[in-house]
């Protein structure tokens, strides 16, 4: 994605970023960055079993409730 930039192009995007946001709030924008590529790889990685067990989760608390909504009518 980023190959066909080049060193100059990249020296050009630091520099309007540091012009738009500042020193200070560049190493902010570098963390939470990072913070979001982290996240992102690590729901690629979770196991898909426990998207499942959430699901099964969710269906046991509707069939718990259930009974609740019927004893009102």
């Amino acid at each position: 994605m980023f190959a066909n930039i080049g060193p100059a192009g990249f020296i050009l995007i630091l520099v309007v970023a540091l012009l738009l946001f500042g020193p200070n709030k560049l190493p902010e924008l570098g963390r939470a960055a990072g913070r979001t590529l982290r996240e992102f790889k690590e729901s690629f990685n979770t196991n898909p079993s426990s998207t499942n067990t959430s699901s099964e989760a969710i269906e046991d608390k509707k069939e718990e409730q259930m009974p609740k909504l019927l004893k009102k009518e």
